[in-house]
């Protein structure tokens, strides 16, 4: 059959005699056993004391074709740790002539897949395989997936088509791998999207797939850079720029010096990985990113269109904005305006920095964008009379009350604020940070009072993925309000179900909020949110199913009708006896 002829692909070219051959000699010849001895002492071992050994072998019923199976596995791992070794001796030149000359003998068997591991080892080991050898491999599917990453590599450097269909699977499946983080079932302000260190983050099975396919290969690093440039630029989706600083830093983390040094970012990228691990920007770090950016030379901007790509990876911009949102309480307790502090200034221009990127490399006009005036001289100060507001208003409950009774709340947000979230992305991106503090405080007075502002905000911003997963997370620790029906009302009809029938997205949000919360919340209100987020035509597999999941939820709630009738009414609640333990 084909396979066979397969196996023996190669040898006649070498003067060895196959199959084909034997069949040839035994066709033309008057005494077959006579010739088949004659073949068997001229294709055989040539080793004379094996001259004797082969009749006892027979005797013992061993069949020669084990023996010979035997001697040459034997043969091949001698062999195979001969190529390694010489793959590490002698002067450089020499010992890549000496594979050179190998692979020209051997290469004729490769289809043989006996021999196929001792061809591949020498390819490996050499660190220019012949253009001709490489020309042959591609265009064999079988060979090119046998081969060494270490020949893959020089394949595809000149051949970025290839290149890509190898790449893109793997960041499909990053991209993929990030969004079913943040629509997680699993619901907890202590573990969200940001919680995982970034060393712990770079051990992701993509992020370790690109390094070990990129070796110290700087045009394959070059080009995954360009795929990720072209992907962001065609998607929005700021995961590429998560995976871009991760990639770098993942090499810095292996020491693969022939990258790192020539990437112009390393240095910058690695001192905010540092920044990113501790969830804080201080000091010290704050002016050595200051220097990095005050550093970028005449006729070099173009490293701002990659600095501004690291600065919108969203976990940078979750540290920058923490840090924005830290120094702003501790300026309050200084008295010191936000001009004054050139540490939030320069947190403001990294934030713009990233939340610029799409614009810069889209246009290819590699400037930092311009700071707003009016974001410093009004909005900050907005968001700081709201921290005033908070401690006047906690300072007030606990002095004794006069006839007059309590100080409400504030109720109402001055009319600037709610521009600022739809004009400005800088101030928009600072005040959902601010809301997401609050809520985390447990504020719920504060958080009532904005969540008006963020019903219309800029490019829908409080409608993202990532800012839903935050705020949804944040509400547990508020999980006690869901009882009440203004607190409900305020929350579902005056934000999310303005949003849920335009954007799926946020009525998956909502849903996971209800499969978490759906027993905290006041009976009557979950009906109607029942019906409110029933799934449309239109809606996707996941909403579907979210919504079965947590209709099958409310069908294991409602009291059977006998319970509902023979409830005693008494005012004293009712010892609670334990079940007990089924068997």
């Amino acid at each position: 059959g084909p396979g066979q002829a397969d196996m023996y692909a190669g040898l006649q070219e070498l003067g060895v005699a196959n199959g084909e051959d034997l069949k040839e000699t035994l066709t033309n010849c008057t005494e077959p056993l006579k010739a088949i001895e004659q073949f068997q002492t001229e294709n055989g071992v040539l080793l004379p004391s094996l001259q004797y050994a082969l009749p006892f072998l027979d005797l013992h019923g061993t069949p020669r074709l084990e023996f010979h199976q035997s001697v040459f596995d034997e043969l091949r791992e001698k062999l195979l740790e001969r190529v390694s070794a010489i793959a590490l001796e002698g002067k450089v030149e020499e010992r890549y002539k000496k594979l050179e000359d190998l692979l020209e003998k051997s290469f004729s068997l490769v289809k043989m897949p006996s021999i196929q591991p001792v061809v591949m080892c020498v390819m490996k080991h050499l660190p220019k395989v012949p253009e001709k050898k490489l020309k042959l491999v591609m265009a064999d599917k079988d060979l090119y997936k046998a081969c060494a990453v270490e020949v893959k590599r020089q394949i595809w450097q000149d051949n970025q088509a290839l290149f890509g269909d190898e790449v893109s699977p793997l960041l499909k499946q990053y991209i993929l791998e990030k969004e079913n983080i943040l629509f997680s079932n699993d619901i907890s302000f202590l573990q969200n999207f940001f919680s995982p260190s970034p060393k712990t983050r770079r051990q992701g099975e993509v992020v370790q797939k690109l390094t070990q396919m990129i070796g110290k290969n700087v045009k394959l690093y070059d080009m995954v850079l360009q795929f990720l440039r072209t992907l962001f630029l065609r998607t929005r989706n700021v995961h590429y720029c998560t995976l871009r600083a991760e990639l770098l830093m993942s090499l810095h983390d292996l020491e693969i010096s022939e990258i790192c040094t020539v990437d112009p970012c390393h240095k910058f990228t690695w001192c905010l990985d540092a920044c990113i691990r501790e969830k804080f920007v201080d000091n010290k770090r704050a002016r050595e990113l200051q220097g990095f950016l005050d550093g970028v030379k005449k006729g070099q901007e173009q490293v701002l269109g990659d600095l501004s790509m690291i600065l919108c990876d969203p976990f940078a911009i979750n540290t920058l904005a923490l840090s924005t949102i830290r120094h702003l309480q501790d300026l309050v307790g200084q008295d010191t305006l936000p001009r004054e502090s050139p540490d939030l200034l320069l947190l403001l221009r990294m934030l713009s920095l990233g939340q610029g990127a799409w614009d810069m490399i889209d246009s290819q006009v590699f400037k930092e964008p311009k700071m707003e005036a009016e974001l410093i001289t009004r909005f900050l100060p907005l968001l700081m009379s709201f921290v005033v507001d908070d401690h006047t208003f906690t300072v007030d409950q606990k002095l004794p009350s006069e006839e007059k009774g309590p100080i409400p709340y504030p109720s109402t947000i001055p009319e600037a604020f709610t521009k600022f979230l739809q004009e400005n992305r800088i101030a928009c991106e600072i005040g959902l940070y601010y809301i997401l503090h609050i809520t985390k405080q447990r504020n719920k007075n504060a958080f009532l009072r904005l969540l008006p502002a963020l019903v219309e905000t800029f490019s829908d911003l409080a409608f993202s993925d990532i800012f839903l997963h935050l705020l949804t997370g944040n509400l547990t620790l508020l999980s006690d309000e869901f009882a009440l029906e203004e607190f409900c009302t305020s929350l579902f009809d005056g934000f999310f179900l303005t949003a849920c029938s335009r954007k799926e997205n946020v009525h998956r949000h909502v849903l996971r909020l209800l499969l978490h919360l759906h027993h905290k919340v006041a009976p009557a209100k979950l009906e109607s949110l029942q019906k409110a987020l029933e799934p449309t035509k239109q809606s996707g597999e996941a909403v579907k199913e979210l919504y079965n999941q947590l209709s099958e939820k409310l069908e294991l709630r409602k009291p059977s009708p006998a319970e509902v009738t023979e409830t005693p009414s008494m005012e004293l609640p009712l010892p609670t006896v334990p079940t007990p333990a089924s068997r």
